[in-house]
């Protein structure tokens, strides 16, 4: 189950990945593992019956590793630019509930045990993103992940996006998309993207159309807003501090309900009363993720 919401986050996304399995695989993840399209698979063990399934994968090409549970990288970590090599301690933080509930600043603190794990599921995700970065988690699962942007506020526009589309492939008029027969499995999870942003060219809406049996009315923006009025309880959380107060106005419009974040910024004072505005949980956990 954990697999199938990891690949669920963006389908689009995760096509021809590289999976990372904390527990023992088994039969029935490697049986769905198989059907995707994965280069590799690094997990702590495997089952035979699961070790065995995946041997057959992309004609005994899937690689296949066997990770050393009690491994200690040590705590420096070194990287080399042009002949220097710079060192620094390595970032061993472990995110805890402590994290997310020691410091929560704004007038709602309101924090279920529900919040905690989404908010601990997206500052772990961010801390191995690069930076800029910032997620969205929701139901124990990161629904929008952002990557390397020069501003904070276009990581959260670029992400937020993610969680838009999220919560629209589950729209009636995407559900109830006809496609053609024949058309493959990732060709569908692509269309339906397509449907949901709309912003295609001529020449390439001649091509998506090809693969329905019927062609669809569009999804109009207004659909669009009506059905993302219901999104809600969503988690932001942030490798560094939000410098302004834009990335929590955007945020507001993904249905976030809780944010997390390092604090230490000049403007916390504004940002939290942006929070305050929207009704938001907000927590300084105060804890940078920066990853370059």
């Amino acid at each position: 189950m954990a697999y199938l919401r990891a690949r669920n986050a963006d389908p689009l996304c995760s096509f021809g990945d590289f999976c990372a399995i904390s527990q023992v695989v088994d039969e029935a993840t490697a049986k769905i593992l198989k059907k995707e399209v994965s280069d590799g698979i690094v997990a702590p063990g495997y089952t035979p019956e699961a070790l065995a399934l995946l041997q057959t994968k992309k004609s005994g090409k899937f690689i296949i590793l066997e990770a050393t549970a009690d491994y200690d990288p040590g705590t420096a970590e070194y990287r080399e630019v042009y002949g220097m090599t710079f060192s620094q301690k390595r970032n061993d933080v472990v995110i805890t509930s402590d994290h997310i509930r020691k410091d929560v600043v704004t007038a709602n603190k309101d924090l279920t045990d529900a919040a905690v794990r989404d908010m601990i599921v997206a500052s772990i995700c961010v801390k191995y993103t690069q930076s800029n970065s910032v997620g969205f988690a929701k139901d124990g699962m990161m629904v929008g992940v952002g990557a390397g942007q020069q501003s904070r506020v276009d990581c959260v526009k670029l992400a937020g996006r993610k969680v838009a589309t999220w919560y629209l492939r589950q729209h009636p008029k995407v559900l109830g998309l006809a496609f053609a027969e024949g058309v493959k499995r990732q060709d569908r999870v692509n269309a339906r993207v397509k449907y949901i942003e709309g912003d295609m060219t001529p020449q390439e809406r001649a091509q998506w159309e090809s693969q329905f049996a019927e062609i669809p009315s569009p999804l109009t923006p207004q659909e669009k807003q009506e059905f993302m009025a219901n999104a809600t309880g969503v988690c932001i959380s942030s490798d560094a501090f939000f410098p302004f107060r834009d990335s929590i106005d955007h945020a507001s419009k993904c249905g976030v309900s809780f944010v997390a974040q390092p604090g230490g910024s000049v403007q916390d004072s504004q940002v939290t009363s942006a929070c305050d505005e929207y009704n938001m949980v907000m927590s300084f956990t105060g804890v940078r993720l920066f990853h370059h």
